[in-house]
């Protein structure tokens, strides 16, 4: 069971990847619970928005590939207990260098992401 949750983890993680880097809405909310709020900091500036709100900030800027940068994002960790599980992400992109921490939950047997925080760190 450790196997098929890892990689139903990493393939949404792929997914969320791909959904950031190519601008692809659709994509990209697929990965995640409906009710989800983000939150973080951005050079020490709180960070808050709802799941809709940050789709459509995704969707109205040019994407990561649509300014020919390099697809630099890594997973660093995932740790599973059960149906829960959390998962840190490097995200460096669009002249930030982000860190992600999701956390997902099993629901009818699909990974979704439930909570996301993040942070700028300057390089």
């Amino acid at each position: 069971m450790y196997k098929e949750n890892i990689k139903a983890i990493e393939n949404l993680i792929t997914h969320y990847f791909e959904g950031i880097f190519y601008g692809d809405i659709d994509t990209l909310e697929s990965c995640f619970h409906n009710d989800v709020y983000i939150y973080g900091d951005i050079n020490g500036d709180a960070y808050m928005k709802s799941i809709q709100a940050y789709l459509n900030g995704v969707k109205e800027r040019k994407s990561p590939k649509d300014l020919t940068e390099n697809f630099k994002m890594e997973t660093i960790g995932i740790d599973i207990m059960g149906n829960i599980a959390m998962v840190k992400l490097h995200v460096p992109m669009l002249g930030y260098n982000y860190y992600d921490y999701l956390s997902l939950t099993k629901i009818n047997d699909d990974w979704k992401i439930v909570n996301k925080i993040f942070t700028h760190i300057a390089s």
